[in-house]
């Protein structure tokens, strides 16, 4: 069965009550290909108002949680509380997390195990720093950042898995349609031997870094390839042109 395209807009630490409404409006009033999955990830105090005001085909994900439920952890949100107010996804793992609240692997598939147990689906984040990749890292620090998460996780047919090069992040830089695509293929590779080859064929694998209207279309051309995480650009009028690029899709 084919994997549907997926595009996702992480929103981030971005946005007043108004500008999320207009980005809203946007989406609601564009024309949007149905073969395309599509998920906004709203900073957590805008949720309910994007919740209440997005059309319904189009899901709104949170950008992280704790990796227990309910209890004396200031500061965090549960999985369980995404659950309440039905907010179906979660980012786990981003690059910034990683980096700047050093959160280990360890943590991520921890996190991402538990969101699983309540339900939720999980955009989970990988990727390499340029120094990694100039060491020819790349697919070591990847393989090190997904195994964690398939000793804990069986069943991943919730799990989105977001190839984001740390290198290619808000810096303009975009891997070449090539360099993704090697990664996704290594990365499916890895699924096959060391899951199983249903999960292999099965988990959609996005690219994340620097992604526009600009580069979106020939990214998508790419076999494993099966849509995008976007950052800046998911704020601006041409998310809607990237999302339009998965019609075009392998």
């Amino acid at each position: 069965m084919a994997r549907k395209f997926f595009v996702g807009g992480n929103w981030k630490c971005n946005g007043t009550t108004n500008s999320a409404h207009e980005l809203v409006d946007k989406l609601n009033k564009a024309e949007l290909p149905s073969s395309v999955e599509v998920v906004v990830a709203p900073a957590f105090v805008h949720i309910p108002m994007v919740q209440s005001n997005l059309r319904r085909h189009i899901a709104v994900s949170a950008q992280n949680c704790w990796l227990k439920g309910n209890g004396a952890y200031t500061g965090e949100v549960s999985a369980d509380m995404l659950q309440d107010i039905k907010v179906p996804w979660v980012i786990l793992g981003h690059s910034e997390r990683r980096a700047l609240l050093n959160e280990s692997e360890e943590t991520v598939a921890e996190k991402t195990q538990y969101a699983l147990s309540k339900g939720l689906s999980v955009i989970l984040c990988v990727g390499e720093t340029l120094e990694q990749r100039e060491s020819n890292q790349t697919f070591e620090v990847i393989s090190k950042q997904v195994q964690p998460v398939a000793s804990k996780v069986k069943d991943w047919s919730k799990i989105v898995v977001a190839y984001e090069p740390v290198w290619a992040i808000g810096t303009g830089k975009v891997a070449t349609k090539e360099q993704a695509q090697e990664v996704h293929k290594q990365l499916r590779d890895w699924l096959s031997k060391n899951v199983s080859s249903e999960v292999s064929q099965n988990t959609r694998i996005i690219y994340g870094g620097s992604v526009s209207a600009k580069n979106s279309d020939e990214l998508a051309t790419q076999p494993d390839v099966d849509g995008f995480l976007v950052g800046g650009a998911s704020l601006k009028p041409e998310f809607v042109d990237v999302i339009k690029s998965g019609s075009k899709s392998f």
